[in-house]
């Protein structure tokens, strides 16, 4: 792009071909094969997709009816998913007939629908004939852009759920229904908002698609690449510089990105070279890549996508989804700047010094102009805007902000880039979330989320420790087989309940769901970014996977505190129960818990730590962590213990050198 020279060059960019092929894989794995085309049919994904953008820009701006934006937005994915996800590899190159055809019944079936609109939602129970043919169609496409942009996994899962609700009265109890038959089925996906035009993709096609194009204006600003410069820059020549400069650089590029894969692939390729000269093993730099690229979507303003879900789902407004999330991000970023700490201890890591062109006084003067649509994000969503409106408001500042300097303008050339990069990359999400829509629809119909949740219930004897326990091994399963969006959706209406039985509030199982739900982006063995950071580091993908696990241990143990204990709900700034004060001892403990957490996993405190060492400071971490005034104690004891064992205890190399 025009923007690539803007800013100082921190690092080398080089990947091995081999690398980037291995890459590339991991991220069709998660985001589908994608055509390569030129010519008339280039011009006519693009003309589609700044289509799709300006209408969901329209749609932010003047009010239009919501079954209207859902079908049109669907529409869009359906016509853009056929052209631009091949149906296998090998036609990778071209577009077939078939492609063209499905494209078009794609519209065909939106068309339909929105021809007589009024009578067609009256029809919803009673379907006639054509409504029928078309519902089946539509359902049918849906699958398969699904099965084009994210595998096979998913279109399986919805026609089980389908098949669930067809044969409900032959199944034995506890999973027994009255059954419905295919005319319900179809009625209810198609001709309802609780079906494919549910929840799901309403947040689709009104935030996710915003959030995406702002991402892609950020990208083709060349904002993206002024946050690596600028995180890089202001880290120093410290030996820990590299190792903070991927945790700054992951939540800046998060504004860009809401994919853990993407952003581990942009900070790795980036901070490898300085990581691996300061110091860090191919094993323990990639895990701290994925952990880094996982972190960002966990971070406010600008989180995934099952963020904004959860606002839908809670009827919240998504500042409030950011309060929740604000102090469990911080405590995450914590853990990774301790690691980064002890890190430099530990491995004897050396400064690197870093190549730039400009000091950092003179990057911002030149380029901080970026940080403006960071800032009107944030300023119109605490005034109380939507969250369209302010990324609206965000993108306009980005392109307000880029006439600055002659080199960022945006060009006609631009605009179109970044209209059409907005709607490519929602594409992956938007089948996710329309497939979603299948199993919330068949939930909801034949009242499964219940079921399951006394059966986990039952299962876990009404525990709700065990059940937390479950629910989390139950993520993980699900994650292995589904991107994070959809793990998310399905647990909403299936673990959710399971939750709110036991007495715990909507926001803690929901904040829980989605903690569990990103963690699949580093759980075997479908890890993906552990994988492509080991990609570009050349190690071992299961040892890195395991590294990645030991940085992110944070965001395994949060959600069970803020889910289990009602004192541990100050993280997420509700102070019930407890009052202010307490809250923000429980907090501050936290942190102090998280600090020795990262300090027992890492090995070192004030020198390396043995294994009993390791084992008394992680038991004081979760006693800070565990919001009781006799974990506090339990925690500063056993502090002061591994303080004292470890002054008194002298390195066998210590001895030898007074020895001689």
């Amino acid at each position: 792009m025009e923007n690539d020279q803007i800013g100082p060059t921190v690092a080398s960019t080089d990947l091995t071909e081999e690398q980037q092929k291995k890459i590339q894989e991991l991220i069709e794995q998660e985001e589908g094969v994608t055509r390569k085309v030129s010519g008339f049919w280039n011009v006519i994904i693009t003309a589609l997709a700044v289509a799709m953008s300006l209408f969901a820009i329209y749609t932010t701006i003047f009010p239009v009816t919501t079954q209207i934006v859902r079908g049109i937005h669907v529409a869009f994915l359906l016509a853009l998913s056929f052209l631009y996800y091949p149906v296998s590899k090998r036609f990778k190159g071209k577009i077939t007939f078939f492609d063209i055809a499905l494209s078009l019944l794609g519209l065909a079936c939106i068309g339909y629908m929105l021809f007589d609109f009024e009578d067609f939602i009256y029809r919803a129970v009673t379907p006639e004939l054509w409504d029928m043919i078309f519902g089946i169609l539509f359902i049918l496409l849906i699958l398969e852009a699904t099965r084009r942009s994210s595998g096979w996994i998913m279109p399986v899962c919805c026609l089980i759920f389908i098949g669930y609700a067809y044969i409900g009265p032959s199944l034995p109890a506890p999973w027994t229904h009255r059954g419905y038959d295919v005319e319900r089925i179809i009625g209810h996906m198609y001709m309802t908002l609780e079906g494919i035009f549910g929840v799901p993709i309403d947040v689709s096609s009104t935030i996710i698609i915003m959030f995406c194009i702002f991402g892609a204006f950020l990208a083709v600003s060349g904002a993206g690449k002024f946050f690596v410069d600028f995180a890089f820059t202001a880290m120093g020549h410290k030996p820990t510089a590299a190792g903070r400069s991927v945790i700054a650089t992951s939540y800046l590029l998060a504004m860009a990105s809401g994919s853990g894969v993407a952003n581990t692939v942009a900070i790795g390729s980036v901070a490898y070279p300085m990581l691996k000269k300061a110091g860090y093993d191919k094993d323990n730099a990639g895990g701290f890549l994925a952990a880094g690229g996982m972190g960002a979507i966990t971070t406010p303003p600008v989180m995934g996508a099952a963020a904004f879900l959860i606002a839908e789902f809670l009827r919240i407004s998504y500042v409030d989804v950011i309060l929740l999330a604000i102090i469990p991000a911080a405590l995450y970023y914590w853990g990774l700047l301790i690691m980064v700490e002890l890190d430099a201890k530990k491995f004897g890591l050396k400064a690197v010094q870093i190549d730039k062109k400009y000091s950092l006084y003179q990057l911002t003067k030149l380029y901080g102009f970026h940080f403006f649509s960071l800032i009107a994000i944030v300023f119109f969503l605490v005034k109380g805007y939507t969250p369209q409106v302010a990324v609206l408001a965000a993108i306009i500042a980005c392109v307000l902000a880029a006439f600055i300097r002659k080199e960022t303008r945006f060009t006609l050339k631009k605009m179109i880039a970044a209209l059409k990069e907005g709607s490519v990359t929602v594409l992956n999400v938007a089948a996710i979330c329309a497939s979603a829509g299948i199993i919330v629809g068949i939930v909801s119909l034949t009242g499964l989320g219940l079921k399951l949740s006394s059966i986990i219930i039952g299962y876990a004897g009404g525990n709700l420790l065990v059940t937390a326990i479950f629910a989390a091994l139950l993520l993980w399963v699900i994650g292995l087989a589904v991107p994070i969006t959809a793990t998310y959706i399905i647990a909403a209406v299936i673990v959710a309940p399971a939750f709110t039985q036991l007495g715990v509030p909507e926001y803690a199982a929901h904040m829980f769901i989605f903690y569990y739900a990103l963690l699949s982006e580093v759980s075997p063995p479908t890890a993906l970014s552990p994988f492509a950071a080991a990609a570009i580091t050349g190690g071992d993908p299961y040892k890195t996977t395991f590294m990645a696990w030991k940085y992110a241990i944070t965001a395994f143990l949060l959600p069970f505190v803020f889910t289990v204990l009602p004192a541990g709900r100050a993280i997420l700034l509700h102070f019930e129960g407890i009052g202010v004060a307490a809250g923000v001892w429980t907090i501050l403990a936290s942190f102090l818990g998280i600090g020795m957490l990262a300090s027992g996993c890492a090995g070192w405190l004030l020198k390396r730590s043995s294994w009993p060492e390791r084992v008394v400071i992680i038991i004081g971490a979760l006693a800070f962590v565990y919001p009781h005034r006799a974990g506090d104690v339990a925690g500063f004891v056993c502090l002061f213990l591994v303080i004292l064992m470890q002054k008194m205890r002298k390195d066998k190399v210590t001895q030898t050198q007074t020895a001689v």
